[in-house]
């Protein structure tokens, strides 16, 4: 089993008036959505219990997780990780200016289990590399390191949660009793931007 990734020849542009470079911007390809009742019937199936019963305990599970992370607790998705909410807003000097309209957005964020993450590191990657005209060109396994980013250890930008340890520094908050330091940075692949007016790839 392997990932399909494809490298796709585009013209990026980096700040305004640029006459851009072609570069391979690499981006996973996206397999069809499974839609909620092949994943229950699968899980059915594999557990041996009755496709109502397991319906059943879906919706309710989602329900749990759905009221417990609305009150901001970090709550386990059996065998993924765990799931909890946070935000995104601006930092202020002085405690005059905090008010809700520093908030720029609310957020879901996903941190992953280690079992899942194993099994992640250890899956190949395949990327079929397409030139500008879209003609394939090249085909290749990759052989990187298998690292798995974590939103509670990486460094970047963004802090999450208020009791955290974690080393960044930002205008990232996350919900009460998160850990400190996530981060939602990039893979360092270069996105193709998508305005010619932006300073920066698109992301």
């Amino acid at each position: 089993m392997a990932l399909k990734v494809k490298a796709v020849e585009r013209l990026v542009k980096f700040k305004k008036n640029d006459p851009g470079q072609y570069r391979y911007v690499m981006q996973p390809e996206l397999y069809t959505a499974l839609a909620q009742d092949k994943v229950i019937k699968e899980a059915a199936l594999r557990s041996g219990v009755n496709r109502g019963v397991m319906q059943a305990c879906w919706d309710a599970a989602g329900e749990v997780i759905k009221a417990w992370a609305t009150e901001g607790h970090s709550v386990a998705l059996p065998g993924l990780g765990t799931m909890r909410f946070g935000l995104r807003a601006k930092s202020v000097e002085k405690v005059e200016d905090v008010k809700a309209g520093l908030i720029s957005s609310r957020r879901i964020i996903f941190t992953p289990a280690t079992d899942l993450k194993d099994e992640l590191a250890d899956t190949a990657i395949q990327i079929t590399c397409f030139d500008r005209n879209g003609d394939e060109v090249k085909r290749v396994t990759s052989t990187d390191p298998g690292t798995v980013e974590d939103p509670d250890t990486s460094t970047g930008s963004e802090t999450e949660g208020e009791n955290g340890s974690g080393s960044s520094t930002g205008s990232e908050t996350g919900g009460n009793g998160g850990n400190g330091g996530n981060t939602s940075g990039g893979s360092g692949i270069i996105p193709t931007p998508t305005d010619p007016e932006d300073d920066q790839p698109a992301g």
